[in-house]
């Protein structure tokens, strides 16, 4: 009994680990320190688990309440449907959905299935959203351009009156572009151009036979044969014009076939064409969306 205490008395020494003695700093080993890179300073994570792997570890159990967090929800982008390699969800083929219904309802209410002619011997010439129309006169070309693009004001915000459902309060969509009138002559290199336009007031209504549906905006000469034209030359905006001028320029415009006749006739050319555009803007976009 004796020796086995002598014996353990002797090896506890021995099982200790060496105490550790700390070395007093030099100023060289101050300055190094002082000098290294606070990045370097940090302690090496090397036993710290990824991030992406320890948001698995927040929660209960192992991470159990995450996994909801990371799952797509039903009906957005899940997988493919087909083999085309694109993306099709739930979302896409409802969309097709609809605008095949918009279609054949757009269809249903479209009035021109051919656009409509104007009057008075005018050539119709369409590209995409823009047209022009073309006269000739003896000693002069006239050409009409307009472009359907926002061609539809807004529509008031009017509630239903009682008794009147709502879609039968809707009225009809028209199109009423602002259109360019250009006048050329044989013998000159000038062009006249007058800037016509709608005024809101003057659409729709009805018992002023004197009164005119368009208005011109500004008038201006231009180069003929130039596509640009220049805005170093003088412009004249109507809106200071003496009346007996503007008048003048109205009968002008009157003598060459740009009467209210014609603008009557463009508003339903520029609607039917606009109308064409929009049915075929919703082929296309269900082309895109749905699977081909």
């Amino acid at each position: 009994m004796l020796l086995s205490k002598v014996l353990r008395a002797a090896l506890r020494p021995a099982l200790r680990p060496p105490p550790r003695r700390l070395l007093p700093f030099s100023s060289s080993s101050i300055s190094s320190i002082s000098s290294a890179s606070p990045r370097s300073l940090l302690p090496l994570p090397c036993f710290a688990p990824p991030l992406a792997r320890s948001l698995w570890h927040l929660g209960p159990g192992g991470g159990g309440g995450r996994t909801a967090l990371l799952r797509p929800r039903r009906g957005s982008a899940g997988g493919v449907c087909c083999g085309c390699g694109g993306l099709h969800t739930e979302g896409d083929k409802a969309f097709a959905q609809f605008l095949s219904d918009e279609i054949k309802e757009e269809k249903k209410i479209q009035k021109h299935k051919a656009l409509p002619k104007v009057s008075g011997g005018w050539e119709l010439e369409v590209l995409g959203t823009e047209a022009k129309l073309l006269r000739k006169v003896p000693g002069e070309k006239i050409t009409v351009t307009f472009n359907i693009n926002n061609s539809i004001p807004p529509s008031a915000d009017d509630e239903p009156q009682e008794g009147q459902k709502a879609d039968e309060q809707e009225p009809d969509l028209t199109s009423t572009p602002n259109f360019v009138v250009e006048v050329i002559k044989d013998d000159t290199k000038q062009t006249l151009v007058l800037d016509c336009h709608y005024p809101e007031d003057e659409i729709g209504s009805e018992g002023e036979e004197e009164s005119d549906i368009f208005t011109i905006r500004e008038v201006s000469f231009q180069p003929t044969g130039e596509s640009d034209w220049k805005d170093t030359n003088y412009t004249l905006n109507t809106d200071s014009l003496d009346w007996a001028l503007y008048d003048h320029l109205m009968d002008f415009l009157a003598d060459r076939g740009v009467d209210n006749t014609f603008a009557d006739e463009l508003i339903e050319l520029s609607t039917a064409l606009e109308h064409q555009e929009y049915i075929k803007f919703l082929e296309d976009l269900k082309s895109f969306v749905k699977c081909q």
